[in-house]
């Protein structure tokens, strides 16, 4: 059996997976971006925790846009969480949290807690499967990739692997994903990298630590390379359990609340000294298409109320936890969906399969604020429109990379996200040096007029370089590129004709090196 194939198959079979506190989990092999993190992870002690809401959150009613809420009100009122019970947020006006989110609104006012606005991709994919797997390997909509964006970089100037790990020098797990399923997010350019632990009695019994010799023939050689891997999923399943049993978590978790017990394994193995740098867990339900709130008792109660409630409850605890066990500082997670909702609701009590939406990160080290502004709500509003993107997914992630884990511009423009993403200003600017980030200082003004019949004027300002300018239609979908060129610094015009164009929602993105910015227009 090759090798690619014998690791495949492994992950398929579903070996049982590894226990701890009633939950399994999976340890994650090494690919070398991974260690590449570990190495960065082993000088900051950093680790990021991937919280995956399955499904697709409606972000309208998570983070709410209540300056928008007559239009909100038309297009929506069937869900719509009454405006007295939005949850303000220190020192913000006119956005709030739905009010299940009580705990999430306490780590915002405490500054431990950034949200990014309107998060997506351009021309996005309505299919769970598919979306999921372009966030997870940060791929353009039309790009299929069979890798992670966590599993790619400096694999190839790593090619012994498994050959020697784990080692002394670095004897951990390099990602875990809580649960029965490996995360794509950790795949590797040319085999999958994760591994299922289970119990080490029912692997292969080893002497002395080593591979038992195996025939000098081509079978013997993938023998000895499955012995090998069997070899080191057995020495990170007693990494593992060490690090279980040298800590002890400080608060106690919600009952019956699963995104906490996952999280409560989380703090439990970060405290007990795994350097793992990596963590994903998930909770699934968020395909609300119907029943998202009653049809009596209120629309701040039911399945999309309890999702929240759970959720925040759980980050809480763990954040709570990470700073009793003093390990606060050097953690940070965030949670993503592979898409929002429609704006308008259906008559099912539910809203349907969306674009963009509002993006959570928490922890001591963020910086505490909303990045980007309210979507604006049209005052007219068809099944087909969605809430336009001003923030591409792969910005949070070389983020993530840069200014959390320290990796270089060229690696991750070259090996990991293959362009150039702007920087948002997630973390406290103390993190980082040299940081790129988005400006809100009016880079796209807002077109006039608006709405427009035959034409419209659109105003933005450039420090000079790259620009493109893009015009999308309400479902996020590429109508045409406007501007594709170096610019000089200062303001400039772009008369945009609706000869062509369907009335409708459409909105522009302006792209410069300083940033992104989205505006919507309407034409009639």
């Amino acid at each position: 059996m090759k090798r690619k194939e014998f690791l495949k198959k492994a992950t398929l079979a579903g070996l049982t997976p590894f226990v701890i506190d009633g939950l399994s989990f999976k340890v994650l092999g090494k690919t070398s971006r991974l260690e590449a993190i570990a190495k960065a992870a082993a000088k900051n002690g950093r680790v990021f925790v991937l919280i995956q809401l399955n499904g697709g959150n409606d972000g309208l009613n998570t983070i709410i846009p209540t300056d928008q809420y007559s239009n909100l009100s038309s297009a929506r009122s069937n869900v719509l969480i009454p405006e007295n019970k939005v949850l303000k947020l220190n020192g913000i006006n006119g956005t709030g949290l739905h009010p299940a989110m009580t705990a999430l609104k306490t780590l915002y006012d405490d500054k431990k807690l950034n949200i990014v606005q309107s998060v997506g991709y351009p021309n996005p994919n309505f299919s769970h499967f598919r979306s999921t797997d372009i966030w997870h390997t940060a791929s353009d909509s039309n790009q299929f990739l069979t890798s992670g964006w966590g599993g790619r970089f400096l694999q190839n100037e790593h090619p012994d692997f498994p050959v020697g790990y784990p080692s002394t020098e670095n004897p951990d797990p390099l990602a875990i994903s809580i649960g029965f399923s490996v995360s794509t997010v950790l795949m590797g350019n040319t085999i999958n990298t994760g591994m299922a632990i289970s119990d080490p009695k029912s692997f292969y019994e080893l002497v002395s630590g080593t591979v038992d010799p195996a025939p000098n023939t081509p079978a013997g050689h993938e023998l000895t390379y499955v012995r090998l891997i069997l070899q080191q999923t057995q020495d990170y399943n007693v990494t593992v359990k060490a690090a279980a049993l040298n800590a002890t978590n400080k608060v106690t978790y919600p009952n019956n609340n699963r995104l906490a017990a996952q999280l409560k394994i989380v703090a439990n193995l970060i405290a007990g000294g795994l350097q793992t740098p990596i963590y994903t867990v998930s909770i699934g339900g968020f395909d609300t298409h119907a029943n998202q709130v009653p049809l009596s008792g209120g629309n701040d109660t039911g399945a999309h109320a309890n999702l929240w409630k759970t959720v925040s409850e759980a980050i809480s605890a763990f954040q709570k936890d990470c700073e009793q066990l003093g390990i606060a500082d050097r953690v940070a997670g965030m949670t993503y969906s592979e898409f929002g909702r429609r704006i308008k609701s259906n008559d099912s009590n539910g809203t349907d399969h969306g674009a963009a939406a509002p993006l959570i990160v928490f922890g001591t080290q963020v910086n505490p604020t909303i990045i980007g502004n309210n979507p604006t709500i049209p005052s007219s509003v068809t099944v087909n429109d969605n809430v336009p993107m001003q923030y591409d997914f792969r910005q949070v992630y070389a983020t993530i990379l840069k200014d959390w884990f320290q990796a270089s511009d060229t690696d991750i423009q070259s090996d990991i996200l293959f362009k150039d993403f702007t920087t948002l200003p997630i973390f406290n600017q103390t993190l980082s040096v040299d940081k790129k980030v988005v400006t809100q200082n009016l880079l796209l003004k807002q077109n006039f007029p608006n709405p427009f019949k035959e034409q419209t004027m659109i105003e933005y300002y450039t420090s000079g370089g790259k620009v493109e300018l893009k015009l999308y239609d309400a479902q996020g979908k590429l109508v045409s590129t406007l501007v594709d060129d170096n610019m000089p610094s200062g303001q400039h015009q772009y008369i945009l004709s609706g000869a062509s164009l369907p009335n409708g929602n459409y909105y522009i993105q302006l792209i410069t090196t300083a940033g992104q910015i989205s505006r919507q227009l309407i034409k009639m």
